[in-house]
């Protein structure tokens, strides 16, 4: 019975790595997906969130998770915060199409470091230990990815600055909701958000006078499907399991995917350099998530 019980903890327990791991590496698709898409990039944001409404309104409803009688005053900050997401995908999928994939990955991740450098100015507290590992580390890796970028191009480093501006649009989503999320589940503070966020893509898109109707749907449907439905679904079932330094190290194979593919897709390559600096930053990135508050994790990138 014990032998039985072990197989069953040892099978589940591998499941929820599993799910970890496949969740990460459907969202490492997204910037990739976003280049091949024939629409702008604050486009395939939008159809991102629009398709998955109605996935998300069932899931949430078979999880029992209620999408009304929702305080005024906290629909207003969901509102604000979704928002702030909507413009920080914005921000991400317009860096996506400057800098190179790796980067876009790692910077637009950078919500986690923004937060713990606000959680010692909101507390007026200096860092200790691993926390000034964790900002030197963050630093230095940027700053050398940032110099790389400016070697390559210009545009490069435009790129790399609108996905550092997504990371902190990020992080104001996460601050935005922090005293929100205890109103909602998983699920339907997904399901508002994207009925929020929505049309600001769509109003930015429009601004920028991007093509937002695609000519061929495949990368967009792959697009939702595989960051918005299955990266993200499996973050929200398997995350709860894992604690902060497990859910950072497994953060990892994103930008590890998206550099493989820039190099595979785009001939991206990386040298010694570069390698260096996406090492800091992945180490900063894992440190942050181990010494931010619980109620700030998200799933990294969504």
């Amino acid at each position: 019975m014990q032998n039985q019980q072990g197989s069953n903890s040892a099978l589940i327990s591998l499941g929820l790595i599993a799910a970890l791991l496949i969740g990460n590496c459907a969202l490492a698709l997204g910037p990739w997906l976003v280049r091949l898409a024939d629409t702008g990039p604050v486009s395939a944001g939008f159809w991102r969130l629009f398709l998955a409404i109605p996935f998300l309104l069932i899931f949430a409803q078979v999880s029992n998770q209620r999408l009304s009688a929702i305080p005024p005053k906290t629909m207003a900050i969901v509102a604000l915060g979704s928002v702030a997401f909507a413009l920080d995908l914005a921000s991400w999928h317009i860096g996506i199409g400057l800098t190179r994939l790796g980067n876009a990955t790692l910077f637009g991740n950078g919500g986690s470091i923004i937060l713990l450098f606000w959680g010692f100015i909101a507390a007026r507290v200096a860092p200790r230990g691993s926390e000034w590992l964790a900002i030197i580390s963050a630093l230095l890796g940027a700053a050398i990815l940032m110099g790389r970028s400016l070697d390559i191009s210009t545009q490069t480093f435009i790129g790399d600055l609108f996905c550092l501006t997504a990371g902190l649009l990020y992080a104001v989503y996460l601050l935005t909701l922090k005293g929100a999320r205890a109103h909602f589940g998983g699920w339907s503070l997904l399901v508002w958000v994207s009925l929020f966020g929505s049309p600001v893509l769509l109003g930015v898109a429009l601004l920028r006078g991007e093509p937002v109707w695609p000519t061929d749907w495949t990368p967009i449907l792959i697009l939702f499907v595989s960051s918005q439905l299955i990266g993200q679904g499996l973050l929200i079932f398997a995350i709860r399991h894992f604690p902060p330094l497990v859910i950072g190290l497994a953060l990892l194979t994103q930008p590890a995917i998206a550099a493989l593919y820039g190099w595979l897709a785009f001939g991206e390559v990386l040298v010694p350099l570069d390698i260096l600096g996406m090492i800091l930053l992945g180490s900063a990135l894992v440190l942050s998530r181990v010494h931010r508050p619980q109620e700030s994790r998200g799933t990294g990138h969504d």
